[in-house]
């Protein structure tokens, strides 16, 4: 199933069936994010798609919560961590849809996925200005659950392509990309002046005190991206011809996090955690003659 948003200058396409995936977005006819394959099954070849209930990776699947020990499914290819939630690898229903909106729902959780029951929901909007997603997660349990959220969006960002975004401190990582040390932004990049991407390698760490802003440069357009998180994860492969962007409540591996660092959220009984992220479209030309 796929359902078809419309708003001024803007198109998107939602894959509810397929991890409650965005599948495309495109401004004037150009897509601003990296289309979905047509036909395809896999989630990781769509737009964007949510991660709840946490983002990123938990080193070799397992972490202590009160005393025990929760042990999280690993996917085939993502060995030996667990990643990204299950959000992503589940179908979500359709609550309500019109021609510029949209309301997806998923309820899963209380079983060996997670432990905890939990609903999760998005609320997809395309407006004159572009796309929002109000992501939401809130603890059916009867017990506090600790939980993030996150969204993770594929930008194009073509041969010249620049990120420009500020923020204090990044997160180095051994060779399994997990979090090690926390450092100066510049440490691997501060993108603070317009980092030119793809990169020459690999970027996939996660940036503490972010303003909330993100601008991805072409000769053409400039993207801008908002998010209420404080924190932002890039995943830039190599030559890879797009750039991730996600707004994210934690680092990867919070949930084991050592003394002094920041943990994972936690989400009481009947409690919500959400996040937002605003996707809209600036042109260079007008902002080269300051209109």
């Amino acid at each position: 199933m796929t359902l078809n948003l419309a708003a001024g200058d803007w198109r998107a396409t939602l894959l509810p069936g397929l991890g409650g995936a965005i599948g495309s977005l495109s401004h004037r006819g150009r897509e601003v994010l990296r289309p979905t394959p047509a036909g395809t099954t896999d989630v990781l070849a769509t737009s964007c798609f949510p991660l709840v209930p946490y983002a990123n990776r938990v080193a070799n699947g397992r972490f202590i919560w009160a005393g025990d020990a929760v042990h999280l499914p690993i996917l085939p290819g993502f060995a030996p961590h667990a990643i990204h939630g299950l959000g992503w690898q589940c179908p979500w229903q359709v609550d309500e849809a019109d021609i510029s909106a949209a309301v997806l729902s998923l309820e899963a959780g209380g079983d060996g996925g997670w432990p905890w029951r939990f609903m999760a929901e998005q609320f997809i909007t395309l407006t004159q200005s572009g796309l929002r997603i109000d992501l939401r997660l809130t603890n059916c349990d009867h017990n506090p659950m600790p939980a993030g959220l996150g969204l993770h969006p594929y930008f194009l960002l073509g041969a010249g392509g620049r990120l420009s975004l500020t923020a204090k401190k990044v997160w180095l990582s051994d060779e399994t990309l997990i979090p090690s040390t926390l450092a100066d932004a510049s440490a691997i990049c501060d993108f603070a002046h317009g980092e030119r991407l793809p990169a020459r390698t690999l970027i996939d760490h996660c940036y503490e005190g972010w303003d909330g802003v993100a601008e991805l440069k072409t000769a053409e357009r400039t993207v801008r991206v908002r998010a209420d998180t404080g924190r932002v994860h890039i995943y830039a492969p190599a030559a890879g011809g797009f750039c991730c962007v996600e707004p994210v409540t934690h680092h990867p591996d919070a949930a084991n996090a050592g003394p002094g660092e920041p943990g994972m959220p936690v989400i009481g009984a009947g409690g919500q955690a959400s996040l937002r992220m605003e996707i809209s479209v600036v042109s260079t030309t007008a902002a080269k003659s300051g209109q």
